[in-house]
C-alpha cells in the first residue's frame, strides 16, 4: 500500500507541473488571460535552464571536437522546423530558426559570428543582405533608364522564412571526464543552414550556406524560454534548450577537428555518399569505443 502511495504522489505532482506549465489555461475566463502568470507563479516555478556544471581543464582526459547537420527533412527533427506557418499558431511556437533571428533582430542574442570558429561577429544589419533576394522587373529597369522611380510592383523581395532551413549544423565537444568517470558532450555552437538566397527558386543552382552561427551557451535562457511541441504529452511542452542537450536529434557527422585543418568529410571522399555516410559512423564509433576502452583491462 506504501508503494501505491508513493506511485500516486508521484503521478499527482506530475500532473500538476502538465496543468502548470499550460499557464492559467483552465482557470482563464477570456483567452486574453491564457499564458498570463502571476509574479508570484513566476516566482515559484523557477523555471531556469539547469547550468552547466564547472569542469577543470584537468580533468579533462581526452576530447574530440566535432560537427553534425541536423536534416529537418527526418521525422524526428521535426520538432527544430515546425510551424513554418504561424499565422494561426499561439506566439510562444516558432519554429528553431524564427526564435534565433527575432532575438538577434531585438538585440537579445549579440553572439552571432560568421563561422564555427567564432572569431569574426555579426550584427543583424551585416547579415540581413544574406536573408533577402531583391529583383527588378525589365520594366522596372526601363522605368530606370527613363529617369523614372521604379514602381513598387516591379520590384520582387524574396525572404528566407523558416520553411527554407534545410539542416541545422552545430559544433560540439566530445570529452572524458575522469573526475566522474564518463563520457559527456558539450554542445557549442549552432547554425540555421538554407539554400543562396540569390540562387534560392533556381533548381541548377542549389548550394546550401550557413546563414550564421550562434554560440550555444550564451542563448540557452532564450531556448528554454522557447517551447516545442510535445506529442506524447500537450500540457507538458519542451524547450529548445531540454531538445539540443539531451541529443535528441538524428545528426550526422560532417566534420571533425583533424590535422588537415579541419578538413569536412566530403573533402577527402568525393562523389560516394555510401562511403562518406560510413566515414562519419566510423568517427561516431571511435568516440564512443573510447569510453568503453577505458573499462577494458
Amino acid at each position: 500500500m506504501k508503494f501505491k502511495g508513493f506511485i500516486f504522489t508521484i503521478t499527482a505532482m506530475v500532473a500538476s507541473s502538465g496543468i502548470m506549465a499550460q499557464a492559467n489555461l483552465l482557470n482563464a475566463k477570456t483567452p486574453d488571460a491564457v499564458g498570463v502568470r502571476t509574479a508570484e507563479q513566476i516566482a515559484e516555478d523557477n523555471d531556469y535552464p539547469l547550468e552547466y556544471g564547472y569542469v577543470n581543464d584537468r580533468d579533462v582526459l581526452w576530447s574530440k571536437t566535432v560537427w553534425e547537420k541536423i536534416d529537418l527533412d527526418e521525422r524526428i527533427n521535426f520538432p527544430y522546423y515546425y510551424p513554418t506557418d504561424t499565422v494561426d499558431i499561439a506566439a510562444d511556437r516558432r519554429s528553431l530558426y524564427d526564435v534565433l533571428l527575432k532575438n538577434i533582430k531585438n538585440g537579445r542574442i549579440e553572439n552571432v559570428y560568421v563561422d564555427s570558429y567564432f572569431t569574426e561577429k555579426r550584427t543583424y544589419d551585416d547579415i540581413k543582405a544574406t536573408l533577402r533576394k531583391v529583383d527588378t522587373l525589365d520594366l522596372g529597369y526601363e522605368q530606370l533608364n527613363a529617369g523614372e522611380t521604379i514602381s513598387p510592383e516591379y520590384i520582387n523581395i524574396r525572404d528566407l522564412t523558416a520553411a527554407d532551413i534545410e539542416e541545422i549544423r552545430i559544433k560540439g565537444v566530445w570529452y572524458f571526464d575522469k573526475k566522474q568517470g564518463e563520457m559527456k558532450y558539450r554542445l557549442l555552437g549552432i547554425a540555421p543552414v538554407a539554400p543562396d538566397v540569390n540562387f534560392i527558386d533556381d533548381e541548377s543552382n542549389y548550394d546550401l550556406v550557413e546563414l550564421f552561427w550562434v554560440w550555444f551557451p550564451s542563448v540557452r535562457d532564450i531556448l528554454h524560454e522557447s517551447k516545442v511541441f510535445n506529442n506524447r504529452n500537450t500540457s507538458m511542452p519542451l524547450t529548445y534548450d531540454h531538445l539540443l542537450n539531451s541529443r535528441r536529434f538524428n545528426g550526422l557527422i560532417y566534420k571533425e577537428d583533424n590535422v588537415y585543418g579541419d578538413r569536412d568529410i566530403v573533402e577527402y571522399i568525393q562523389e560516394n555518399a555510401l562511403m562518406q555516410l560510413l566515414e562519419s559512423d566510423r568517427i561516431r564509433t571511435r568516440i564512443h569505443d573510447f569510453e568503453q576502452d577505458m573499462w577494458t583491462y
